[in-house]
């Protein structure tokens, strides 16, 4: 799963905006379930939000980790940070947004949904996942294998 922790001094993006920023991100993985792609606003009082000492409330810290895929080499890291940077312009750069993006590659052992280790990619079970857009148990997953036999 990708996690992705955008915190804000409260106010800097309307309801309207969370949504497209979820849209956004959540695009990004393309290759992933979308199930898998999780989006928190934690909103911060400006005398809680402080960056170089001082508080702000021009500034978004974003956190992410990756769970589902790790970066096999740096030019894929740069690859997709460029793509991100490109998918989040919208809501920093085009509105004079100060910003800080960092994301961590976890250990995929230690990710679990509903109880279960997630499938491994490109696998027919992670293919039925993103179809079914959610995570499907051992027993459901043998019954939809079988209907897309038939």
């Amino acid at each position: 799963m990708p996690l992705h922790r955008f915190f804000t001094p409260k106010g800097m993006y309307s309801p309207k905006d969370k949504v497209a920023i979820a849209a956004a991100v959540t695009n990004v993985y393309g290759m992933l379930p979308r199930f898998y792609v999780v989006v928190l606003f934690i909103e911060l009082e400006p005398e809680s939000f402080f960056v170089g000492g001082e508080t702000t409330g021009n500034f978004l810290r974003i956190g992410a980790e990756h769970y589902a895929r790790n970066f096999s080499n740096d030019k894929a890291k740069r690859e997709f940070m460029d793509r991100y940077e490109r998918a989040l312009e919208p809501f920093t750069k085009s509105r004079g947004i100060d910003w800080e993006v960092q994301i961590n590659d976890a250990d995929r052992t230690l990710w679990n949904e509903n109880g279960m280790a997630p499938p491994m990619p490109g696998t027919e079970e992670e293919k039925i996942w993103k179809r079914e857009n959610r995570a499907v148990s051992a027993a459901e997953m043998e019954v939809l294998k079988s209907q897309d036999k038939k």
